[in-house]
């Protein structure tokens, strides 16, 4: 029997759901592979797991055996996992980051050397990534917190009891592009003139609040290209080719040499709140440690453009 352990995480998920396009969603996968990565298990298993017929779904009483065992070894891998990290010396005092690529550099640095100056030592490592995979990653145990934005029109479908998170500060998503020889920005959203559009490609996690706002405000515009990354969309406005919504962590060098300019009224701004998550089931002591801190305030340090002090969101 060859079973991998995402289908078994999957089934999980779809257990706690009951809807196929959900669970999906929890686990960062379009629902056609969902849909076949539940398959696979079944097939092999040899057994019907999931009655599709039923909306919501019914685990077939195959299925409701299958899900005790499916839990158990998840829960104990997980466990497995993270207390072998726990266990690698040195490495247990050793923070393992994942973050957004513009909060890499925007805001870990000063944030770091925020929490020094309150005198907590923390010794750490970063890795830049999408939301997607830092969730995976934090749910498998190979990264210790996240930070990330939060927005709640682009929820990153976590549950808050299994993974409590702090708030750490609030920025903004900003309309940019390149200016002209006066120093002017080269459009105005506000002028009702067509802009061309330097856009998110569908399901990257910040364009879902920007293509809100645009649908909302009914923007004129013609997509000139797309992209994943908020960086390449900077790249690409500073070459002048169009309108680019970006956090203000990733740009605020741009707009105090004029290299950049904001390109419509705050009506235009999309705010995103900073917040770092843990899973409540590490018993990691360094988590514990910086949690503590976080929560009684000391050492909530806001980037560039963020407030200040942790709001705790969950358990």
């Amino acid at each position: 029997m060859n079973l991998e352990t995402k289908w078994l995480e999957d089934f999980v998920a779809l257990a706690a759901t009951r809807s196929f396009s959900q669970a999906a969603l929890k686990r960062f996968v379009t629902q056609p592979a969902f849909s076949r990565r539940i398959r696979a298990l079944e097939e092999a298993l040899g057994l019907t797991l999931v009655n599709r017929a039923r909306t919501p779904v019914e685990l077939t009483e195959a299925g409701q055996l299958f899900l005790v065992t499916a839990r158990n070894v998840v829960g104990q891998l997980g466990e497995a996992v993270r207390h072998l990290h726990d266990l690698e010396g040195e490495q247990g005092d050793m923070l393992q980051f994942a973050a957004a690529h513009s909060l890499t550099l925007g805001f870990f640095p000063t944030w770091i050397a925020g929490l020094r100056r309150t005198g907590l030592t923390i010794k750490s490592r970063l890795v830049a990534t999408n939301v997607g995979e830092a969730m995976h990653a934090l749910r498998d145990g190979t990264c210790d917190l996240i930070l990330a934005y939060y927005d709640p029109e682009a929820s990153l479908q976590l549950d808050p009891e299994l993974f409590p998170s702090l708030h750490l500060g609030a920025t903004a998503m900003l309309p940019v592009c390149a200016v002209d020889e006066a120093g002017r920005p080269l459009y105005d959203l506000d002028s009702g003139q067509s802009v061309p559009l330097l856009a998110y490609t569908a399901g990257a996690f910040l364009g879902r609040s920007v293509n809100l706002l645009l649908r909302q405000r009914g923007l004129r515009s013609t997509t000139v290209y797309e992209t994943a990354m908020a960086d390449s969309l900077k790249s690409m406005a500073l070459q002048g080719l169009g309108v680019a919504w970006v956090p203000r962590l990733s740009v605020e060098h741009e707009l105090a040499r004029g290299e950049l300019a904001v390109c419509g009224g705050e009506q235009w701004q999309v705010p995103l709140e900073i917040r770092l998550y843990r899973c409540a089931l590490l018993h990691k002591p360094a988590v514990r440690r910086l949690w503590k801190v976080l929560e009684e305030g000391a050492g909530a340090l806001a980037g560039a453009g963020s407030d200040a002090g942790p709001v705790r969101q969950g358990g």
